[in-house]
């Protein structure tokens, strides 16, 4: 996979991290360069890891579905995206903890916006693609947006959360269209 590709999916994948770094923008009164620093942090590093993770159990399952790469890849990031897309038209904010300086709470959201990278690990894994400079990427990715976002938070309120989401869903279900028709157009 080309850098381009590379970069939309950790555009698409801090989407989640960066909608939760803008609700804790508009609720974060004191401390913003401390809290930003954790948040963008903690969500950056899981959203390394967890690519990697995915990475090594998808190689076990690679062999079996071989032929199939690419419907499953697009099939895993079409469901990731089709998921962050319903997610940002819910119009409410009761999944979104209001102390975004606890420990447990950064760990339990940093794990919660990161579950969708460990199916992208797995879509590489499927692709025979190496993981570990797109993991790198999307960690920092992540990092930046999340930071960037708690910044953002007071400026741009609590809607633009839901957009950012749709938004990164959008991404991803065009980065699954793209690994499908290439795939697909290479056959013929």
């Amino acid at each position: 996979m080309n850098l381009f590709g590379i970069f939309a999916i950790a555009v698409g994948l801090s989407m989640d991290a960066f909608a939760v770094s803008v609700s804790a923008g508009t609720l974060t009164l004191k401390d913003k360069l401390k809290t930003a620093a954790v948040l963008a942090s903690a969500f950056g590093f899981f959203q390394a890891i967890m690519p990697l993770i995915g990475w090594y159990a998808g190689t076990f399952f690679a062999m079996l579905i071989l032929g199939y790469a690419h419907f499953a890849a697009f099939i895993l990031l079409l469901l990731i995206g089709v998921g962050m897309i319903r997610e940002g038209l819910k119009d409410d904010t009761d999944g979104i903890p209001q102390d975004f300086t606890k420990p447990f709470v950064i760990l339990l959201l940093a794990v919660a916006t990161s579950i969708d990278a460990l199916a992208v690990g797995i879509s590489f894994a499927i692709l025979e693609e190496p993981i570990m400079i797109p993991a790198i990427i999307i960690g920092i990715t992540t990092f930046a947006f999340s930071f960037a976002g708690l910044y953002l938070g007071d400026k741009i309120g609590e809607k633009s959360r839901n957009k950012a989401e749709i938004l990164g869903g959008v991404i991803l279900i065009l980065v699954g269209l793209k690994i499908l028709l290439e795939n697909i157009t290479a056959g013929i």
